[in-house]
């Protein structure tokens, strides 16, 4: 079968997964087989999604599981995004389990489907995000946002807050096994939907000229001038042993985003 998830279109054998290690073959139906296999979870800041304008200060329960449809080689989360159900170190928890955890603390904001690509297991957000807004929670995704908007058009009703990651032009995505027409799709369906923030890891060499930045401003302030930008601050991880970009490039970069957007911000910077 072809999976519909998102541009890859992976021709699924029975009993296989395809490019995401997520999705299997499964006696002809197209089966999300991390569900519920959750290898991390923490409570976070909010601000640490990065969400900087959707309820600061507040704290919320982080969960992700493993796969992603994207091989980035400067991923912080690759011993999960990259794992599999064979490597994976992970603990299988009910759903009820974690709107238990969401709920235990009435603090808590409620659920960010986060550190692995959550969109490529988009039936667990589809089964808890209507119990949590049942009881007064919010539900909030970190994606890479390359997903088709079949998809988004089922799971968008259910979401409050996206925090989506604009990593670099066309040339950039392929090197990463991604699509950039799918994420700005996404941005482009999403951002009037829900509470939308960006984030931009600028890397040397990859997206750190003016050029790309003054590109994407425009873009983005076409949709929405509003919009928050992050621009985050890379340092040598995983696959990538690029010297980190320096702080002044981030500074820069900063007040060339800011002839365009109004709230752009900047992460990993001290």
């Amino acid at each position: 079968m072809e999976c519909d998830i998102c541009f890859h279109h992976c021709d699924l054998q029975e009993g296989k997964t395809g490019f995401c290690r997520a999705r299997m073959n499964l006696n002809g139906i197209n089966t999300c087989i991390n569900y519920g296999k959750i290898t991390s979870a923490a409570f976070d800041p909010i601000e640490k999604k990065p969400l900087k304008h959707f309820y600061p200060g507040s704290e919320i329960l982080s969960v992700g599981s493993y796969g992603c449809n994207l091989a980035c080689p400067f991923c912080q989360n690759h011993d999960i995004s990259m794992a599999n159900d064979r490597n994976a170190y992970y603990r299988e928890v009910d759903m009820d389990y974690l709107v238990y955890l969401a709920l235990r603390d009435k603090e808590n904001l409620g659920i960010a489907f986060t550190y692995n690509e959550p969109l490529i297991s988009y039936e667990m957000i589809l089964d808890i995000a209507p119990v949590l807004h049942a009881r007064g929670k919010k539900v909030v995704l970190v994606t890479n946002g390359t997903v088709n908007q079949s998809i988004l058009e089922k799971v968008i009703p259910h979401v409050d807050a996206m925090n989506i990651d604009l990593k670099g032009d066309e040339k950039f995505y392929k090197e990463l096994g991604g699509d950039y027409s799918s994420v700005r799709n996404t941005i482009e369906y999403v951002y009037d939907k829900c509470h939308l923030e960006i984030t931009t890891l600028i890397i040397p060499g990859k997206n750190e000229t003016d050029a790309f930045i003054t590109q994407q401003a425009q873009w983005l302030s076409s949709l929405d001038q509003n919009i928050p930008w992050h621009l985050s601050r890379y340092f040598p991880n995983y696959k990538y042993q690029i010297p980190a970009t320096p702080k002044e490039k981030i500074f820069h970069l900063r007040d060339v985003a800011q002839k365009y957007m109004n709230y752009v911000y900047m992460g990993n910077v001290w």
